[in-house]
């Protein structure tokens, strides 16, 4: 995986000193473990058309009397 932006990054990373290389390799483990995580599109379509239209119509409902309206005192 030696793209010119991980060459780039090593370059740079090459020029500081030892605390700051630390803090880069901190914040690379951060961003790791706060990317979103999720499943694909495709592992979702099993799911499609399981919600009754009965519900899927009680829910359309309260979306348009809960959402389209504002309230000019609430903040």
């Amino acid at each position: 995986m030696n793209t010119p932006i991980v060459a780039q990054v090593v370059e740079q990373l090459r020029d500081l000193p030892s605390e700051l290389q630390w803090r880069v390799l901190e914040f690379t483990r951060a961003l790791a473990v706060s990317a979103p995580r999720g499943v694909p599109g495709h592992q979702l379509l099993s799911f499609a058309g399981t919600i009754p239209s009965d519900d899927l119509q009680v829910i359309r409902q309260a979306i348009q009397a809960g959402c389209e309206q504002v309230d000019a005192n609430e903040w």
